[in-house]
């Protein structure tokens, strides 16, 4: 998304409902208390319901003192729900049990990774907490919302992230922060490999509105804010001097294909007419398995330069990736009379043919022939019969 103008973070000191600190009313915002964290403390959320729910109960025991003053007691919360097992973000849960004796016996189901600190899991079960260990992938219900559970491990590795989906709103903890970057934790599993694949998954959701561990609310801008971090992260790896079309070949050379088109996408929104960025982006989504976008892409570069050799290639390799085998057979067949020592147009012309169902003429092929003995044959049989 393009990068926003005059944007501004939610900030507040005291417990404020989300929906007149934003200005957005929709059923999660006029059930969800927001508190601001400080240096020690994260942002604490608490959601309501038939019950009161906890994301990251923060270590500030004087944040339950001013939801007594709303009139929440502590036995009304039954979950608590954790970004990542950090001090800052946990500690709070004992805070809950240990200062407020006087309001009766609390139930609280506390949600966490598995992979969460075995002494802080310890602590809770030792105050007579019940824990919900979850990996990645699962719905859970929190105050009668459904959220998906997103694995977000890089800064932690047992970091998750809470999505509600019909908001499109995202509690990431400090796995996404606005206009900050969480530290990679090496000394509790975390990753910067792993924080990629956070990112990337993040990513592919449908995010407007972003809830951070840390610092003001982001409200539309939610998906802004996480390219921002998946930014942050590349140039990390590829150095912040280095250009967008540098970095995405070291990116690629690592095999970090979806970090490669993003910096290939930010080179193309500088500069719209680089070929040679049109040309990579276009080989990315080829090898990324994204065969329309690819043909789509080869499509604009051969309508500059028509005899461009490797695009002529790339967009016969994409019709092939679509099943349009007989479609792209002109394009090889073009290539083999131009460049006929091409073993790649070789290969590639009789991998077209051999699935196309013309596996006599394909086998005619030498440089074809060679390939499919060697390693093609399972994979190539496999693909026809589907």
């Amino acid at each position: 998304m393009d990068e926003p103008t005059g944007f501004e973070l939610h900030t507040q000191e005291n417990w404020t409902l989300l929906a007149d600190l934003v200005n957005i009313h929709n059923p999660l915002f006029d059930k969800t208390l927001f508190l601001m964290g400080y240096d020690f403390s994260s942002n604490i959320y608490l959601i309501q319901g038939e019950y009161c729910s906890l994301i990251d109960p923060g270590n500030d025991y004087t944040a339950f003192m001013q939801m007594l003053d709303l009139g929440i007691k502590p036995p009304d919360i039954k979950k608590v729900a954790v970004t990542h097992g950090h001090h800052d973000h946990v500690m709070g849960v004992l805070e809950l049990f240990r200062g407020y004796r006087g309001y009766g016996e609390l139930d609280v189901e506390v949600i966490m990774h598995e992979a969460g600190p075995e002494e802080f899991q310890k602590m809770v079960r030792d105050i007579g907490c019940r824990i919900t260990q979850v990996k990645g992938g699962e719905t859970i219900n929190l105050s009668g919302f459904d959220f998906e559970v997103i694995h977000t491990p890089g800064h932690t590795i047992d970091g998750i992230c809470f999505y509600h989906a019909p908001t499109r709103t995202v509690f990431t903890g400090d796995t996404v922060l606005p206009l900050a970057m969480a530290e990679v934790d090496s000394g509790v599993g975390g990753r910067l490999d792993h924080y990629f694949y956070a990112i990337r998954t993040l990513l592919k959701r449908e995010i407007d509105h972003l809830m951070p561990g840390h610092g003001g609310v982001a409200v539309n801008i939610g998906r802004w804010v996480i390219e921002e971090t998946f930014n942050g992260l590349i140039m990390r790896l590829v150095g912040a001097e280095t250009s967008f079309l540098e970095g995405a070949t070291t990116l690629a050379q690592k095999g970090l294909l979806e970090e490669a088109l993003f910096y290939v996408n930010k080179e193309l929104a500088k500069q719209a007419d680089n070929l040679r960025a049109l040309e990579f982006k276009a080989f990315l989504l080829n090898d990324l398995g994204r065969a329309q976008e690819a043909l789509e892409a080869f499509d604009q570069v051969l309508a500059r330069q028509p005899d461009h050799l490797h695009a002529l290639l790339g967009k016969g390799a994409a019709l092939m990736g679509l099943g349009r085998y007989d479609e792209s057979l002109p394009l090889f067949d073009r290539l083999m009379r131009e460049h006929p020592e091409m073993k790649e147009a070789q290969v590639y012309q009789g991998m077209a043919l051999y699935l196309a169902g013309r596996q006599d003429e394909a086998m005619e092929i030498e440089g074809f022939k060679e390939e499919f003995l060697g390693r093609f044959k399972e994979q190539l049989e496999q693909r026809r019969k589907e």
